[in-house]
């Protein structure tokens, strides 16, 4: 099979300079967004809107699984036996993130071996058999073994969307498709929310929260069906009229011959061959590749996710409702993606991380200042509850969204998939520890000292990003290849 796809793929290859030379000629100079000329202006945003969608089923499920436990957590350590047991409770939620290091880490070759649509629908199957495994599950073991499974998938989905969208996408709206996966979790994270309010005063209302993303999950698995495959995958694979017909479906006629030139342009040849782990860390790529592995780095140990998993036990130390610091966390999450989504491809993605990452160092100044002795016990929840929900703000304009689009825009076709999985990785494995060890810590060295510490790893984000991320705003996949990382 590989061997057919080889010589398809050599005697495409030798073609090529036609789709160049003829799309030249029609057109004269290529303005590439994604195949598009000055003359014919822009493919129809419309045309690939749908399948955007149906790849952000992926970010809502992850947002799901996130937020899923932070509501349903005391009802279930209750019913399984395990209250009070604060190293527990963190494996509940850290053991979903060990699955999603699974999952993350083998998301690469999964998507190189069997495309996108496959890759989809592998990554819903172990939700819908992981959320069943939980709904129903007798005692902590069971509860473990069920987020071990949605974690695997967890693990997949926002990988596989990032790059399915960056990859489907017109370059002219690129960063506002890409924005679309982070709206797609803060509604997964705030339909989780909504959802788990029954879960205190409702016996048993913590396994209809797990039954019911079975659903989406479902969903994403069968709408995959009818969605294109990337054509940048067809096209590295040899199938160049699979390709073309893909972005036909996604541009529109006018601009198939120009983007299989764009595309012809930007390959170097090998493209068949495997990329081996060495290659992308010690190879030609390994600095882009270290700068994709701090940045999620960093935006995990800025202390997010321990907003987001424990945001209820933080707001009910502060004599808050949970239900309603919930509520206005989701509502702060999903303003900031909408903001990200207006201002992505106009002020570029360097601005939203920088102004981002310095909005989290005041914010969380403004929660370690409220856990300090030179603040009145009156001023205490205003502070705590405010920079909380002006954190999740700004990590949500710069630091959520743009690291996955911005690092899948500036790997280059050939190991895009395992590069990022690569440097998400780095990701999970700092969520794993975060959601273990934040419940421990907090009681250990106290509000003070811990948020002080996240406000520390935002600014070195803010410092880290000023000095090695580069600007792709406005620029097609292949202007970057060539242009950012070109051949030795």
């Amino acid at each position: 099979m590989r061997g057919r796809h080889a010589d398809a793929y050599s005697m495409y290859k030798r073609g090529t300079r036609d789709y160049i030379n003829a799309y030249d000629k029609e057109q004269g100079s290529v303005r590439s967004l994604n195949g598009v000329s000055k003359e014919i202006g822009n493919p129809s945003w419309k045309r690939s809107f749908l399948y955007i969608l149906v790849a952000s089923l992926a970010s809502f499920l992850y947002g799901y699984h996130l937020g899923v436990i932070n509501e349903t957590l005391e009802s279930i350590s209750n019913d399984l036996h395990f209250n009070g047991n604060t190293m527990a409770e963190g494996l509940v939620v850290s053991i979903c993130l060990g699955g999603g290091f699974l999952g993350s880490t083998f998301s690469g070759l999964i998507v190189d071996r069997v495309g996108f649509r496959r890759a989809f629908q592998l990554c819903a199957l172990p939700m819908i058999i992981g959320s069943s495994m939980s709904a129903t599950a007798k005692n902590l073991s069971g509860m473990l073994l069920g987020r071990l499974f949605v974690g695997t998938g967890m693990g997949l989905g926002p990988t596989l969307a990032t790059l399915y969208v960056t990859e489907v996408s017109p370059a002219y709206v690129r960063g506002t498709y890409g924005s679309f996966t982070q709206i797609a979790t803060s509604l997964g994270l705030m339909s989780s929310l909504l959802i788990g309010f029954p879960a205190k005063e409702t016996e048993g209302w913590w396994r209809i929260c797990f039954w019911v993303s079975a659903v989406p999950a479902a969903l994403l698995a069968l709408f995959m069906e009818f969605s294109p495959e990337s054509p940048h995958w067809l096209f590295k694979e040899g199938r160049a009229a699979d390709a073309e017909a893909a972005f036909e479906k996604l541009l529109g006629g006018p601009y198939v011959k120009g983007a299989m030139a764009e595309l012809s342009k930007s390959e170097r040849g090998g493209e068949a061959e495997t990329v081996k782990l060495s290659e992308l860390l010690f190879g030609h790529h390994r600095k882009v590749v270290f700068i994709g592995s701090t940045l999620f780095a960093l935006q995990q140990l800025s202390g997010i996710n321990s907003v987001f998993f424990f945001s209820s036990t933080v707001f009910k130390s502060a004599g808050v409702s949970s239900q309603s610091a919930n509520i206005s966390v989701g509502i702060a999450n999903f303003l900031g993606s909408f903001a990200a989504l207006l201002l992505m491809d106009k002020l570029g993605r360097k601005v939203l991380l920088i102004g981002s990452f310095s909005g989290m160092v005041v914010a969380m100044g403004l929660q370690a200042a409220s856990a300090s002795s030179l603040v009145s016990s009156s001023n205490e929840v205003y502070l705590s509850v405010g920079g909380m929900l002006l954190f999740v703000l700004a990590f949500s304009v710069g630091a959520g969204p743009v690291p996955s689009l911005l690092l899948s825009e500036m790997f280059p076709g050939r190991i895009r998939a395992k590069a990022m999985s690569v440097c998400l990785a780095s990701h999970w494995v700092v969520n794993f520890f975060v959601g273990l060890l934040f419940l421990r810590l907090l009681e250990q060295i106290g509000p003070l000292v811990l948020n002080t510490i996240f406000a520390t790893f935002c600014l070195v984000a803010v410092i880290f990003v000023k000095r090695n991320v580069l600007e792709t705003k406005g620029k097609s996949l292949q202007e970057i290849e060539i242009t950012l990382l070109p051949p030795e």
